[in-house]
């Protein structure tokens, strides 16, 4: 039996004893905890993105208040409303069920039970000798990769034109797909059901090389320079997996259930973001639970942890790296910790922690690929964060750590980013309210000014001067329902073959919800998702300018150019 099913079995059964009914509800609490709420709560209860749920934090909230959260969710926060799914019986249930709760299970990372779900798909190097070069397109950079949360799919994408290559099914809710930049023709992604799996771009249809299991849940993933290695990190059990990039066989574990926290209690881990550095033979990785930062060194024999650093924050989370030009490029980790509202950054010269920068009170910084950029004009290098809980960017200068500006938009938001060839950091507003989750800001990298605002309505788009609130575009933003199509079998996978034609338009349009902007097309596009209507808006990053959709997907998040991220340390 494969790890996620011995996972999923243990955590059932512990989940069982605890389960509540109220009043009319069917609800199996435990199961859809596991599905919607883990993610930002986490699989023991203790917070992240989300609050901490464990009975001892919810007793000094009433049950009423948390039913109408569950209901009405929380403006500017993470916490969506889920009255479309539960009943009024269903939120009281859930309550009473989480009130209730106990922890009765600690998983432990396993290499043993990790490398018996390690699975062969494909002959990687058959598939290498057959197709020297990229097959679907010119050049395996032309390629961008794309997530479809909800389906559980990873989309290959020629982002040269626009078109769907492949869709493959690769675990529930993917994460994260990021290349080798060794050999870009590979490509590995993450999902939050533990699944890691790696493709070969080259090949026709982009196939599946190998999968292993290498969790219950999970989120980070890095691949080293060299092109060697590739690592992924598990909220649960807590830790890390060290893989061979070629082949995906596990190497070594690095088990965090038993660590010692902030407040010098040990507990298990969640392992959060995950990078590599051009800086030296390093992978990096963060306790999520207990403030820690931990340096890996893949080149020495059985890659032993050579940096600890503790003490950074609470709640630590997703990650970037510094651009600073000459031999300091990579060399500092500016992770978030959004239990202590403040960016901590990691030297990996000195393996020590060389600032805290203060993001704000109660901000909850989330980079996501976060932006660094040098701005001539101040002739500093400068980085970015959103703040998830109002409408904030804030930027610093690096390496002196100092606050530079906090720019205003519309709402908290996930995801900040640029590129060499747009004039802006790209910031949404995924986390404000619906009238404003729909815009996105572009804000000068050079005056640190929003230029412009990109915003879709229901029917129609706009590109906004942000000064003078001008309209320098307008288009057609009508929304089709998606063209149903079945699996089918693709080697020893199944894949969902993109449909060739546009539905209807959609009676009673949604209010498109926009994310994550990543520079595209060699620099000449950035994609947009809207999260809501299931397609990504193609958009010129020198202008702003619309171009066109890419429809028929399903919650489209995550984007992730070859071509772009190759210059781009840690990602």
């Amino acid at each position: 039996m494969k790890l996620n099913k011995l996972l999923s079995l243990a955590a059932a059964t512990s989940l069982a004893a605890t389960m509540a009914m109220a009043g009319t509800s069917n609800m199996d609490f435990a199961k859809v905890f596991e599905k919607e709420c883990q993610g930002c709560h986490g699989p023991i209860h203790q917070g992240g993105v989300g609050s901490d749920l464990r009975p001892k934090a919810l007793k000094k909230k009433s049950r009423e208040f948390l039913a109408e959260t569950i209901l009405n969710g929380r403006e500017n926060t993470a916490m969506p409303s889920w009255s479309s799914k539960f009943s009024k019986d269903d939120a009281s249930g859930m309550v009473d069920w989480l009130m209730d709760w106990k922890n009765t299970v600690e998983l432990k990372l396993s290499f043993d039970e990790v490398h018996k779900s390690w699975t062969k798909l494909a002959d990687r190097e058959a598939l290498a000798k057959k197709y020297p070069k990229a097959a679907d397109v010119k050049d395996v950079k032309d390629i961008t990769f794309a997530t479809e949360r909800d389906a559980s799919l990873v989309d290959f994408i020629d982002s040269t034109t626009g078109k769907v290559l492949s869709r493959h099914k690769a675990g529930f809710a993917v994460h994260v797909t990021v290349t080798n930049k060794h050999d870009p023709r590979y490509a590995y992604s993450i999902s939050r059901s533990g699944k890691l799996t790696m493709f070969d771009i080259a090949a026709p249809g982009q196939p599946a090389l190998a999968s292993v299991q290498v969790g219950q849940e999970s989120r980070g993933l890095a691949v080293s320079p060299d092109g060697k290695y590739v690592m992924a990190g598990n909220y649960n059990p807590g830790g890390a997996v060290l893989c061979d990039a070629h082949t995906l066989e596990p190497l070594k574990v690095y088990d965090t259930s038993r660590v010692i926290n902030m407040d010098g209690q040990i507990e298990p881990s969640r392992v959060a973001y995950i990078a590599d550095t051009p800086y030296g033979p390093y992978f990096s990785f963060a306790l999520k639970d207990a403030g820690h930062v931990y340096i890996v060194d893949y080149s020495k024999p059985d890659f032993p942890i050579v940096g600890d650093i503790p003490n950074i924050g609470k709640v630590l989370h997703d990650a970037f790296l510094n651009e600073n030009e000459g031999e300091d490029f990579g060399r500092y980790v500016q992770v978030a910790s959004q239990g202590s509202d403040l960016m901590g950054i990691v030297d990996q010269k000195t393996k020590k922690l060389a600032a805290k920068v203060y993001t704000g009170k109660k901000s909850k910084p989330h980079p996501g690929q976060g932006s660094s950029w040098f701005n001539k004009k101040m002739g500093k290098q400068l980085n970015a964060t959103q703040s998830m809980n109002f409408g904030q960017v804030v930027v610093w200068s690096s390496p002196d750590w100092k606050i530079v500006k906090k720019i205003k938009t519309a709402g908290g938001g996930l995801f900040v980013g640029t590129g060499e060839d747009t004039p802006w950091i790209w910031s949404d507003c995924v986390l404000g309210k619906p009238a404003n989750y729909n815009q996105v800001y572009l804000i000068n990298k050079e005056t640190l000014e929003t230029d412009r605002i990109i915003k879709v309505g229901k029917t129609k788009g706009q590109l906004i001067d942000a000064k003078t609130k001008k309209v320098l575009q307008e288009w057609d933003a009508t929304q089709h329902e998606k063209v149903p199509v079945n699996e089918k079998a693709f080697g020893k996978e199944k894949i969902l073959p993109m449909p060739a034609k546009l539905g209807a338009a959609v009676k009673d349009p949604v209010q498109p919800r926009l994310l994550h902007a990543e520079p595209a097309n060699h620099g000449k596009w950035t994609m947009i998702s809207e999260w809501t209507t299931g397609r990504i808006g193609i958009y010129e990053s020198e202008t702003g300018k619309f171009v066109k959709y890419i429809e028929n997907l399903t919650t489209p998040t995550f984007t992730y150019s070859v071509e772009h991220r190759q210059h781009v340390p840690g990602a």
